[in-house]
């Protein structure tokens, strides 16, 4: 009946308007009396009239919907715009507080480490292999970083040395990757050894304690730092913790497997140590 209506509607509006002007003509001849033509016209047109009412109903009904979910669909398109707007305020509080907190973190290192010599870098990329671990950043020897510097956070603990530089770049080693090593010492007890990195290690995200002391009595949870040991490296910069100690299969030599305390994964910022005071 609808589609009826919408289809034919004008058509049946023309055919009441002509039938009404039929009808009045008629009533002024009459002296304003129906006679029983206007009489039948009248009943036979009275569905048609209130068919064309109802059409007109659902095109108004119609029309106040499409004008209305027109406003409506402004108004979610204006709250969604003041979403994005909010979600990057927060975004860059976030950031902001981010980079605050690092600053302080930073500040509290230099007042303890006045013994090294900083230069802040960003990571710029990380490999993907699974053959080794490293990272680019956006310094080089433009920025007097050299290949063997070492790399740390804001805390001061250890990422990795420097491997190769480039004028505006350098890529850095992880303190897992297969070549690193250097001296390690054992906090609670000043047992000494190698940190290395190990292949199999590497890919678990940790790296080992090598040629640990006979008597060294080590404990899951102990922090082991660098050693300074050759005065290549600076000492004391946080490497991570003993997951366990083992005994090399040859049986001549026992490791501790050790927990990176750096998650490289969210490195954003780090910082190039390019001189250091040798500490005796």
């Amino acid at each position: 009946m609808k589609d009826f209506l919408r289809q034919n509607g004008i058509l049946l509006l023309v055919i009441a308007f002509l039938l009404s002007v039929l009808i009045g003509a008629l009533s002024l001849v009459m002296g304003g009396q129906a006679d029983p033509l206007s009489n039948i016209v009248n009943t036979v047109t009275a569905p048609v009239r209130g068919g064309i009412a109802a059409a007109a109903d659902w095109v108004e009904g119609v029309y106040g919907y499409v004008f209305h979910y027109g406003e409506m669909d402004r108004e979610l398109k204006d709250l969604r715009a003041q979403v994005r707007e909010l979600e990057e305020k927060e975004r860059q509080w976030e950031e902001a507080i981010r980079e605050n907190e690092q600053l302080r973190q930073l500040l509290d290192l230099q007042a303890r480490r006045r013994d090294l010599t900083f230069e802040t870098a960003k990571v710029t990329a990380r490999s993907t292999s699974n053959w080794e671990s490293t990272l680019t950043l956006s310094k080089g020897s433009g920025d007097g970083i050299e290949a063997g510097d070492c790399v740390i956070t804001e805390t001061g603990v250890l990422v990795g040395v420097v491997a190769e530089t480039g004028l505006n770049w350098s890529t850095v080693s992880t303190v897992i990757n297969t070549d690193t090593e250097m001296g390690g010492i054992v906090n609670r007890t000043f047992s000494a050894g190698v940190l290395e990195g190990d292949f199999a290690l590497m890919n678990q995200g940790k790296l080992k304690l090598n040629y640990l002391p006979e008597g060294a009595q080590l404990v899951s949870g102990d922090e082991v730092l660098t050693s300074g040991r050759g005065d290549m490296f600076p000492s004391g910069l946080p490497v991570g913790q003993v997951e366990g100690v083992f005994t090399d299969p040859s049986g001549q030599t026992r490791y501790a497997v050790i927990v990176p305390a750096v998650k490289l994964d969210s490195l954003i910022e780090v910082f190039v140590i390019k001189d250091f005071e040798i500490v005796e």
